[in-house]
């Protein structure tokens, strides 16, 4: 029994966690919409005071300013429940000459750059013979979308050997390298000639050959990169850097150039500017450091963007409109109260019918609905009408589990067990049916969300992924919490129990 109790233990103390994870923003004082909050957005190493902005757990218990321990807390809301932006884009090259494979790979990496700006409910899918039409949730800064999305973060390594001494001048200014040539020409040759009313900025050649400066590798070598936060020597101040790591096919042709160049800077270029000119300190061969006073934003849009590599077509805006929420707060509201209403009815029967066994059943699915909400934050799932959906449905498999065990464990009592072995039996024998449903449903929601990566279904994998995570959680509420919660009430209650075998519906 013991055993029993220190399960009960640990399940409170996970349910009032999850409880306090799940609780509103506004309950726990945090408030997003504060001006200062905004600011603290743009630059989060600002002071906000007394002002909470954020729900993320951080806990430093060495008081140096970085968290010992973080758990990032936030609530993503769909489209059609918090509206956001909708953005139409089309290719920047004639009609004709580009594939319809071109345009869906396109697609593709705007779909790969969404996604890793958190927003798992967005909606990205091909319009017509040239335009992507991309919907992103709950999106607040309009410019910073359109960027991520339609920049293709041309990076170049090049070689700035021949101006060593005056390398450092050239940060922040725009260079002509061969890769640009390059691209000039393959642009020409693609029938684009699309102008600007903007004056374009001076290109500068390597003033000693009034040639390009040669371009010893672009990001199409890079094999990972992730924005970093920390002091990259000990004398250097902290700052945000990106880290990045060569891919196998271009190691040797960047291990021999820096070995080749020790004590030369190499210039880092993005877009045609040069973001910084470090002096190479060693041979380099499978990666290194990107440095340019970024900041955390900067960092980590850019290696965002060098991780989802550059769009095969180039994508201009044709419109970008904010909207409402879809559904409407009315509907948000009636469709909120109708699952309330159902999980009550669930209550209510689970009570009614199998007594006490009702009860642990339904404190185990208060047990399964607080983890559910818990981790809707911590990984985070967007919420949508579908994935709403799916929590439903989840909640329903989870009773289905119970029921399963409640009946089996009646037949034995039935058939003259005790109620020791009766719950013994019941829960051993159930075990193999709730997990072999179970699994088979898991199966179904994994092929749905593979579908769901295919531009323009992203709602679907919204669905699998709440559905999943439920079929996961019953696992364990409906067999251990629902086991635990019985034993501990069955226990002062055995010989009461034994004589009204009523009491667990037999």
């Amino acid at each position: 029994m013991s055993q029993h109790f220190r399960w009960l233990v640990f399940i409170i103390l996970l349910t009032v966690f999850s409880f306090y994870i799940a609780l509103p923003a506004e309950v726990k004082g945090v408030t997003p919409d504060d001006p200062i909050c905004e600011q603290w957005k743009q630059d989060n190493t600002i002071d906000t005071g007394d002002v909470r902005c954020s729900e993320t757990i951080a806990i430093d218990f060495q008081n140096d300013g970085v968290p010992d321990i973080g758990l990032s807390v936030t609530q993503s809301l769909g489209l059609d429940l918090v509206g956001g932006l909708r953005v139409l884009l089309e290719a920047d090259l004639p009609v004709g000459t580009f594939s319809s494979e071109d345009l869906a790979e396109t697609a593709n990496n705007v779909d790969r750059r969404v996604n890793a700006l958190g927003l798992t409910e967005a909606t990205v899918q091909v319009q017509g013979a040239n335009r992507v039409l991309v919907e992103l949730p709950g999106v607040r800064d309009r410019q910073q979308a359109i960027d991520t999305i339609q920049q293709t973060a041309l990076l170049e390594f090049v070689d700035f050997s021949s101006v060593a001494s005056n390398a450092q001048q050239y940060v922040g200014r725009s260079i002509l390298t061969t890769e640009q040539v390059n691209l000039d020409s393959l642009r020409a040759e693609n029938g684009d000639t699309t102008t600007t009313d903007e004056e374009p900025q001076e290109r500068l050649p390597d003033p000693t050959t009034n040639a390009p400066f040669e371009t010893v590798m672009t990001g199409a070598g890079l094999h990972a990169a992730s924005a970093q936060y920390g002091a990259l020597s000990q004398t250097s101040a902290p700052s945000w850097f990106i880290n990045f790591e060569i891919d196998t096919d271009y190691q040797q042709v960047f291990g021999q150039f820096t070995g080749a160049n020790v004590g030369s800077p190499m210039a880092i270029v993005l877009d045609g500017v040069v973001i910084s000119a470090p002096v190479i300190q060693a041979q380099l061969t499978s990666g290194g450091v990107i440095t340019g006073d970024f900041t955390e934003e900067e960092a980590t849009r850019l290696a965002l963007q060098l991780r989802s590599g550059a769009l095969p077509i180039p994508l201009t805006v044709q419109s970008a409109e904010e909207v409402g929420a879809t559904l409407g707060q009315e509907s948000v509201n009636l469709s909120i109260r109708a699952g309330v209403v159902g999980v009550i009815v669930v209550f209510i029967f689970m009570l009614v019918y199998y007594r006490v066994p009702g009860i642990s059943a339904d404190l185990a699915l208060g047990v399964y609905i607080i983890l559910n909400l818990a981790l809707f934050k911590l990984i985070p799932v967007t919420i949508t009408l579908p994935a709403i959906t799916g929590f439903l449905i989840g909640i329903g498999t989870a009773v289905d589990g119970n029921i399963l065990i409640f009946e089996r464990i009646k037949e034995e009592i039935r058939n003259g067990k005790s109620l020791s072995d009766a719950l013994d039996a019941g829960f051993a024998r159930a075990w193999t049916s709730i997990r072999d449903s179970n699994l088979s449903t898991i199966i179904i929601c994994v092929v749905l969300f593979f579908f769901g990566q295919t531009p323009g279904a992203s709602v679907v994998s919204g669905f699998a992924v709440t559905l999943a995570l439920g079929l996961v959680l019953n696992l364990f509420t409906a067999v251990l919490v629902t086991r635990t919660f019985l034993y501990v009430i069955v226990v002062p209650l055995r010989d009461v129990l034994a004589k009204r075998k009523w009491l667990v519906g037999a």
